[in-house]
């Protein structure tokens, strides 16, 4: 696919403007647009321009809430979303190959890359619907964010996570869920942590939902309900030997279960809790939640 028109959406707190434009002079013949994000609009409203404007592609140049806002306005276009990974976490850019911490790298694959049509999730807080790419969930995960302490996120990068997970461990407490799967009956479980993605590996190469699949009309939950030290050794067991290694060697082809892990996969959910807790989108801590809702759009989003 020959690019004629390429937009530009670059959050300037993650990379320098002049070496941003040199870089992208030196891989593309095409016209350019450019656009700036702001406090106020991570990019949403500037993919909505760049579509108006005519692009066949539009990169954005930034962390993962640049890439969801971009990817929001995106969906469901024929304009295809290219990605220069600049955040801490680069999510999607990781479950897309994408090359981390090389500028011209990432712009020569939206350059050379072939299309690729990937679903994307909705979840719907207070009735109010926001896009995401990787996944959603409360527990572990959004508590951690919680915690994470902003400057040393910015001096240590994905690290100041690991700093921040003990904080998070003890922050983190068992209640009662009411899931709802597809036009299903509702399920009483109970856990604490709760996982709904589209592609499911995060920093170190770990797959927190091993079955998921960027393209495969699904979305994939995990449920972690360990509770005392001989279920977290289970639990970490489960993810390094079951779905990791013996995943990695063949011997399994399927996420595995166990007492304290729970994985699940629909096309719609719904998730009622029995006390509100901290909740997550892609990485960004959104607030506490006590009911949401979750959908696949299958095909919506054009990447290279």
């Amino acid at each position: 696919m020959t690019i004629s028109k390429l937009g530009v959406i670059w959050n300037p707190s993650k990379i320098d403007e002049g070496k941003l434009r040199a870089a992208v002079s030196d891989t593309f013949t095409s016209d350019v647009e450019w656009w700036e994000t702001s406090v106020e609009d991570p990019g949403r409203g500037m993919a909505a321009q760049a579509v108006e404007a005519g692009c066949d592609v539009v990169v954005a140049v930034g962390g993962d809430g640049t890439v969801r806002a971009v990817a929001e306005a995106l969906a469901g276009t024929e304009t295809a979303l290219g990605i220069v990974p600049q955040g801490t976490g680069n999510l999607l850019a990781r479950n897309l190959e994408i090359p981390l911490n090389n500028i011209p790298a990432a712009l020569k694959r939206v350059r050379d890359g072939d299309p690729r049509k990937i679903d994307i999730g909705w979840v719907d807080l207070d009735g109010t619907e926001h896009v995401f790419v990787v996944m959603v969930g409360f527990g572990i995960d959004a508590q951690m964010l919680v915690e994470t302490d902003d400057d040393l996120k910015d001096k240590a990068g994905w690290l100041a996570y690991v700093e921040a997970m003990g904080r998070a461990l003890a922050g983190t407490e068992m209640t009662d869920i009411t899931v709802t799967l597809d036009d299903g009956d509702a399920q009483e479980l109970r856990g604490h942590t709760m996982l709904i993605g589209n592609c499911g590996m995060v920093q170190g190469g770990i797959r927190l939902l091993p079955d998921a699949v960027l393209d495969d009309g699904l979305l994939d939950m995990l449920l972690v309900s360990a509770d005392g030290p001989l279920q977290w050794l289970d639990t970490v067991r489960t993810f390094v030997w079951e779905n990791g290694i013996r995943r990695i060697l063949g011997s399994v082809d399927e996420a595995v279960s166990s007492d304290s892990t729970r994985h699940i996969s629909a096309e719609k959910a719904t998730i009622e809790l029995s006390s509100p807790l901290a909740f997550e989108i892609d990485g960004e801590e959104v607030g506490e939640v006590s009911k949401f809702s979750v959908r696949v759009q299958p095909a919506a989003l054009i990447v290279r």
